[in-house]
């Protein structure tokens, strides 16, 4: 789906205080630097407009949370958003006090941005599929991108991953395992599922997708 543009999305993105500018500079030091305190670290990576991770943030006070997205459109909607539900709370908008911050790059330099077990828990929703073989690599299930989560989650870490893409889905059930995952638990109808669906907060393209009918395949991992 083609985003369109917002005039002064990169300006303001660039000036906010909730979208962090240098991830790098706080590699090994995310709590201490960033949210001023010591709790559990939770990524989602490639949030879209940040329904997911927004609400986890509100319901979990005490998680910090990063929300990762590449495209500055989106991620300007998202941050706008987050700032307007912490103004209805009352709550003032300002970075001190809140345990979401928003990150624009690209999942491939999560290595650079944080240190050996870091990260609690990684969050991949509804990532592309890149159905082409050619792709496979890029898709964020890949043994690529497994070998990163490695890098820095915790050794007790896990990764939670949904998808409405069935071939992503059954690419993923296959990838896991074979780059030293194992799969705790699995769904092929996530809000059919009365155990793995409690608590389930679903994204935007979750919401539109299960509107059409679609099943919602879901699996939580670990080492």
């Amino acid at each position: 789906m083609r985003i369109r543009h917002i005039k002064g999305a990169e300006e303001a993105v660039a000036a906010d205080p909730f979208v962090i500018q240098e991830p790098a500079a706080h590699k090994g030091a995310w709590n201490e630097q960033v949210f001023g305190r010591k709790a559990p670290l939770y990524l989602e990576v490639g949030m879209g407009m940040g329904t997911f991770i927004r609400s986890h943030s509100l319901l979990h006070p005490g998680i910090n949370y990063l929300g990762f997205e590449i495209n500055t459109t989106v991620l300007y909607k998202a941050m706008k958003r987050y700032e307007s539900e912490l103004a209805d709370l009352g709550r003032e908008v300002k970075p001190e006090g809140s345990n979401l911050r928003f990150i624009r790059s690209d999942a491939r330099f999560l290595a650079d941005y944080f240190d050996a077990e870091e990260v609690d828990r990684i969050y991949l929703n509804f990532s592309d599929p890149w159905p082409k073989d050619k792709n496979a690599n890029k898709r964020l299930t890949s043994p690529v991108f497994l070998k990163l989560y490695d890098k820095i989650l915790r050794k007790d870490g896990m990764i939670e991953f949904k998808t409405d893409n069935r071939g992503l889905f059954d690419y993923s059930v296959e990838t896991l395992p074979a780059s030293g995952w194992k799969i705790q638990e699995i769904t092929y109808d996530l809000h059919n599922d009365p155990v793995m669906n409690e608590g389930n907060i679903m994204t935007e393209y979750e919401a539109k997708f299960s509107a059409k009918g679609n099943p919602i395949f879901k699996l939580i991992a670990c080492r």
